[in-house]
């Protein structure tokens, strides 16, 4: 199959997943007022992927998502292996175990980076080496997978984007959920108006155990004789080796980004994706170590409000972020938007879509003031009240739940790998480029500044830079 009748069979799926979900979802809505319980409907489509031109990868960090990540790029068809890089041997020594032991492994990137053999990259190192290695990636004409948040540092970002532009390669940051298609159905009931006008946004995302809360398993053999450490340090002051430092990385606000970067950012890019949002005006957070006082200095409990203005493309709503790392609810994760007419929960690889519309007329009795006043005056209102409003008025319209579910196997994470090796088949833009990355990760970093200065961040969505 060539390139051209690649794009023209996947446009033609779009469209057909478009018009099938349109169908499952549009005339029905109406008749479902009569059924009490919820119902449920399958998002379903096959997943058409070319194997033609092969794409040759490296991996750069092979802790948990290096490997996730890799193991994911490599179902899709054409995508070869062909070099992985970490500062811990023993991951090098994982990756021939399981990749074969002629791979080529390296703790340098930039070596990776020089092989003319080497297509793209998969970026998936600490938090703080990302706008670095996939800038380095970009000078050396690599497509980039990059994890998020994708910078450390809010001054990473335009330089970052800068890079991408100029290079004119791939970029897709890993907040797999933009490319999922059970967001993609909620995107176009939330657009159509089936929950009315958006006016805000609570969002969760809450663990309940050890290695959640981000105390990973430690290797026995860990060492400066087994870690660069003087690598990883790289641009910053030289000191005793730590491992905790190393592979719990995400505990320390130097090498990691706290609850903010790793997981605000996974509910911004959602509500981003949905309402074509760039993001928020302004930014308060608050947080505090509760419980995992094991020596890190980020904390394990966070919350944080951001005010999203009208634009174009949606009203203006506020935003509600908490993370808790004990939670005592187990695992749980949601984003509920909130309209005039109805609540949309995304959770797991599909939503549910609740509604509670207003009556025309605006009631009278129960808990109001009415039964305040005299009873003469309390007789007169019900008889103007009761002139005004048809019986019609006084109903409360109706529509029954809905459950959308994607089918059993559905694997966001492929779909979001899959979209990236399309684009650099077929020479487009990826579904989350450095640009829309930023723009949701900039507000998590911003959520940061707002805990640990204690104060207000006001920031410029549009044009991606802090305001005064």
């Amino acid at each position: 199959m060539s390139k051209k009748d690649y794009a023209s069979t996947r446009r033609k799926f779009l469209q057909q997943l478009t018009t099938t979900t349109a169908m499952l979802a549009a005339g029905p809505f109406a008749s479902l007022a009569n059924e009490e319980k919820l119902e449920e409907r399958i998002i379903r489509y096959q997943r058409p992927i070319s194997p033609n031109d092969a794409i040759r990868i490296g991996i750069i960090g092979t802790g948990i998502m290096g490997h996730n990540d890799l193991r994911t790029a490599l179902q899709v068809p054409g995508v070869e292996l062909a070099g992985a890089c970490d500062l811990y041997t023993g991951r090098l020594e994982r990756m021939k175990e399981l990749y074969g032991s002629t791979l080529y492994t390296t703790q340098d990137y930039r070596e990776l980076l020089n092989k003319k053999d080497i297509d793209a990259v998969i970026v998936a190192t600490s938090d703080n080496w990302h706008a670095r290695i996939a800038t380095d990636a970009f000078r050396k004409n690599k497509h980039v997978y990059c994890e998020k948040p994708v910078v450390h540092k809010l001054w990473e970002g335009l330089p970052l984007i800068g890079a991408a532009r100029l290079s004119k390669k791939v970029m897709q940051v890993g907040s797999q959920r933009v490319s999922s298609v059970a967001y993609i159905k909620a995107k176009e009931l939330y657009q159509a108006g089936e929950i009315g006008q958006l006016n805000c946004v609570e969002a969760t995302y809450d663990r309940q155990s050890a290695i959640g809360a981000w105390e990973y398993t430690m290797p026995t053999d860990a060492s400066p004789k087994t870690v660069d450490w003087r690598r990883y340090l790289t641009g910053q002051p030289q000191v005793a080796f730590d491992p905790k430092k190393f592979f719990w990385w995400r505990n320390y606000k130097q090498f990691g980004t706290g609850m903010a970067g790793d997981l605000f950012v996974h509910l911004l890019s959602g509500i981003h994706m949905i309402t074509d949002s760039f993001g928020p005006v302004r930014i308060v957070s608050s947080g505090q170590l509760s419980y995992w006082k094991d020596g890190r200095d980020v904390p394990d409990v966070m919350t944080a409000i951001m005010d999203y203005p009208q634009t174009k493309a949606h009203p203006a709503f506020q935003v509600m972020l908490r993370v808790n790392f004990i939670s005592g609810g187990g695992d749980k994760s949601a984003i509920r938007l909130y309209g005039t007419e109805g609540m949309m929960e995304m959770e797991g690889n599909g939503f549910t879509v609740t509604h509670s519309m207003l009556p025309k007329a605006p009631g009278i009795g129960g808990y109001d003031a009415l039964n305040t006043y005299p009873t003469a005056m309390q007789e007169e209102l019900r008889k103007q009240y009761d002139g005004r409003w048809s019986s019609d008025d006084k109903k409360r319209p109706e529509k029954a739940p809905v459950k959308y579910k994607m089918h059993d196997g559905y694997n966001e994470h492929l779909d979001h790998f899959t979209n990236f090796f399309d684009a650099i088949r077929n020479g487009t833009q990826a579904n989350e480029g450095a640009e829309f990355a930023f723009r949701a990760a900039a507000p998590c970093l911003a959520a940061n500044d707002s805990y640990f200065q204690k104060r207000v961040i006001h920031w410029d969505p549009v044009n991606m830079r802090l305001k005064a």
